[in-house]
């Protein structure tokens, strides 16, 4: 079977999840700070994980599991969302993705699309920037992982500015935005946007990726395509992805502007 019509196959075995989840085995877990007691619970498409919130889904791989290869096995795949409006559903063969903006073509792309160009293969380690968050002394807001808010797979995809030359730079294009189908539940909670420098975007690490260690990934990690930006932390690699934007200005939206910032010092730190 040919890429594409593989990946569309995927997509109606894969398109109907719900989120619902279930006990595992082993009820839970006990990490070593304070309030480090977390269920064990099987989401779609998951071993069981420790959870940290049901919703949005936050779910952390067990250390031990990274002992087992140097590929983090997909159901074991650590998840991190920061809006709960989640498609439970996503029709792959419909799915597209927008690329307008600054460019001389505005495209739409399908996953058919996609398979027809160039094919890369990465291996890259998908991190949260809250990795290990619950060790810090003093404690600090956010999600309170232990060591498993990270992940290192194969990505199957293609070069994002391959999709970017095909829609064409204007002069003024400065950054490249992106977005998923995740929503927020509030109106006033800012949308979920990342945006890229050209070029980081147009650097052998940023890719659109389709499979994850050679397999559609699921449902939870961004199912049908996310972005993946290679040494670069998580809240970058947008799941579901949805729109690409080319920006003729730096980025001011909340989750560039406002969150994800780190002190403007020579080691980008503060005394405690």
């Amino acid at each position: 079977m040919d890429r594409s019509r593989f990946l569309l196959a995927a997509g109606g075995t894969l398109g109907a999840v719900s989120l619902a989840a279930r006990a595992g085995a082993q009820s839970a877990v006990t990490l070593p700070f304070a309030n480090g007691a977390r269920p064990l619970v099987a989401f779609p498409q998951k071993r069981p994980l420790m959870l940290l919130t049901p919703r949005p889904p936050q779910l952390e791989t067990p250390f031990s599991v990274f002992d087992d290869g140097v590929f983090t096995p997909n159901d074991a795949f650590f998840v991190r969302w920061h809006l709960a409006g989640i498609p439970e559903s996503v029709d792959a063969s419909a799915h597209r993705i927008a690329v307008t903006g600054a460019v001389s073509r505005e495209l739409s792309l399908s996953l058919d699309d996609l398979a027809a160009m160039p094919t890369v293969e990465i291996a890259a380690v998908n991190e949260c920037s809250g990795n290990s968050r619950g060790f810090f002394h003093p404690r600090v807001p956010g999600g309170q992982w232990s060591n498993g808010a990270m992940g290192n797979a194969r990505w199957t995809g293609v070069r994002l500015r391959d999709i970017l030359d095909r829609a064409g730079l204007q002069s003024s294009a400065k950054q490249v935005q992106f977005r998923g189908l995740d929503q927020p539940v509030l109106p006033q909670t800012p949308a979920f946007k990342k945006s890229l420098d050209l070029d980081v975007a147009r650097g052998n690490g940023a890719i659109v990726a389709y499979l994850m260690n050679g397999e559609p990934m699921p449902l939870l990690n961004g199912f049908p395509v996310r972005l993946v930006v290679a040494g670069w932390y998580a809240t970058y690699w947008v799941k579901m992805l949805s729109q690409i934007t080319v920006l003729d200005h730096i980025d001011d939206n909340y989750w560039m502007k406002t969150a994800y910032r780190i002190p403007d010092t020579p080691n980008a730190s503060v005394v405690p």
